[in-house]
């Protein structure tokens, strides 16, 4: 038993580390204001603990020259290719409104993925529809990757289900649910606010992990499916907070919606995919089913942590 608890304390702590990023802000921010024809001020508004300039660098597009803080692209406008070199190591994307002299603002997203946006001079989103799909499946790609409560979700399903026909079920109720409420959210048919929805995510994965600790026959084990359901729900609420900060485009709105969608599910199943075949490899060894009782109380606790904070977070505010 002892031996027991010193591995749990390791496979903790290990999880602890290796999830304390999920905490720190990955995204910076740049906003550029037209305030006459073709001339702009911009600024880095939102970074980490280190200044965005000090690791991230615009890169104009032609016709644009910077002078300090001052952007001057003449009669012509803003228009050409707009990128930001260093983007992937520091901060995993940089968001970019363009607020413009007629009032109309745009948002755009550059990622590792996406290097570069389009711009044409105006309001005017004229990016092509292959262009939006592209991108938003990037990014919905890399937010799930990226977002390790959604992703410890997961694996605690994987762990109540096992790789089992029902899992099938299981995943395609939590895919179909939060496919829903990031779209009734991303259309602004909901709202909720942000903390209460990750408070509860990281509660839904404290009470799947417990679930799976016990032997009995719980709602939860007889109907995974629907606890899936339920709780993606909540866990679409959070992937629309994310699009919110990322921006939909005006025009093609259900592509990028749609495509967003379409990345999520394939970033969800590049770690079902490994988690099965790592599943396949660790069975064949005979004292394998010792680990997952400690690493089901690590996925707990490090939940609980984060549910922890995320109350305590609320409350302060």
């Amino acid at each position: 038993m002892r031996r027991l608890l010193q591995v749990f304390l390791f496979v903790v702590a290990a999880l602890h580390a290796a999830a304390a990023p999920a905490h720190e802000m990955s995204m910076a921010e740049m906003e550029l204001r037209e305030v006459a024809r073709g001339e702009f001020l911009w600024q880095w508004t939102a970074s980490g603990t280190r200044p965005a300039s000090d690791v991230l660098t615009p890169v104009w597009p032609k016709g644009c020259r910077a002078e300090a803080n001052v952007l001057r692209c003449g009669e012509a406008g803003m228009s050409g290719t707009l990128a930001v070199e260093g983007v992937g190591k520091r901060y995993s994307a940089v968001m970019v409104k363009v607020f413009w002299l007629g009032g109309e603002s745009r948002v755009y997203t550059i990622t590792a993925g996406q290097p570069q946006v389009r711009l044409y001079g105006s309001a005017d989103d004229q990016r092509g529809l292959a262009e939006i799909a592209r991108a938003y499946t990037i990014l919905g790609v890399e937010h799930i990757l990226t977002g390790f409560d959604h992703l410890t979700f997961v694996l605690a399903l994987l762990f109540l289900v096992g790789f089992r026909r029902r899992l099938v079920l299981t995943i395609t109720a939590f895919t179909l649910a939060h496919s829903l409420t990031l779209a009734l959210s991303a259309l602004g048919w909901v709202a909720l606010r942000g903390p209460p929805v990750e408070a509860t995510i990281a509660l839904s994965i404290v009470l799947v992990a417990g679930e799976a600790l016990r032997d009995r026959q719980t709602l939860s084990r007889r109907w995974p499916a629907l606890v899936a359901f339920l709780f993606g729900l909540v866990h679409g609420l959070g992937f629309a907070g994310a699009l919110k900060e990322i921006g939909l485009p005006q025009n093609h709105l259900s592509v990028a919606l749609l495509t967003f969608n379409v990345g999520v599910e394939l970033g969800q199943l590049a770690v079902v995919g490994p988690a099965y075949a790592a599943c396949r490899v660790i069975a064949k060894w005979p004292r394998s089913v010792v680990m997952r009782e400690p690493a089901l109380y690590a996925i707990g606790g490090v939940a609980a942590y984060w549910a922890v904070g995320r109350v305590v977070s609320i409350v302060a505010a």
